[in-house]
């Protein structure tokens, strides 16, 4: 079941965990992004499906290489996992994760497959509150 909120809640006060299926988990992108290499735990986020985004945006295509990510499309279908990897992160970590984003995604909190509470970055055109 996906629920939405503040992942600080359920995690210590001075990380964040974020759950990345794509570039995030890049290690060219997490130096270029958040100034280090990162190193997480496989989980995955269940209630989506991947969809391809076209990214109009010449820094973030630079970065990760791809003129077309994947991005997470809410289905609230059970049968729907995305597998990934979770990341301990910073607050300001996050900040700058949000800067790397483009304006066509959104950033949600969601329970994943393992309990932990981790941010998501998803395409806002399919994004919960669209439904």
């Amino acid at each position: 079941m996906v629920s939405w909120g503040d992942p600080v809640a359920k995690n210590d006060a001075r990380t964040e965990l974020l759950f990345s299926y794509g570039t995030l988990q890049l290690e060219a992108v997490q130096i270029a992004t958040l100034g280090r290499r990162l190193a997480g735990k496989n989980d995955a986020l269940q209630g989506f499906e991947l969809v391809d985004l076209k990214i109009e945006d010449a820094v973030v295509v630079a970065l990760s290489g791809k003129a077309v990510h994947t991005m997470a499309k809410f289905t609230g279908r059970a049968s729907d996992v995305i597998s990934g990897t979770v990341f301990a992160v910073t607050p300001e970590e996050i900040r700058n994760a949000d800067k790397y984003e483009v304006p066509a995604v959104k950033r949600l909190a969601v329970d994943l497959k393992s309990g932990a509470r981790a941010w998501v970055y998803v395409d806002a055109r399919y994004s919960p509150s669209q439904l």
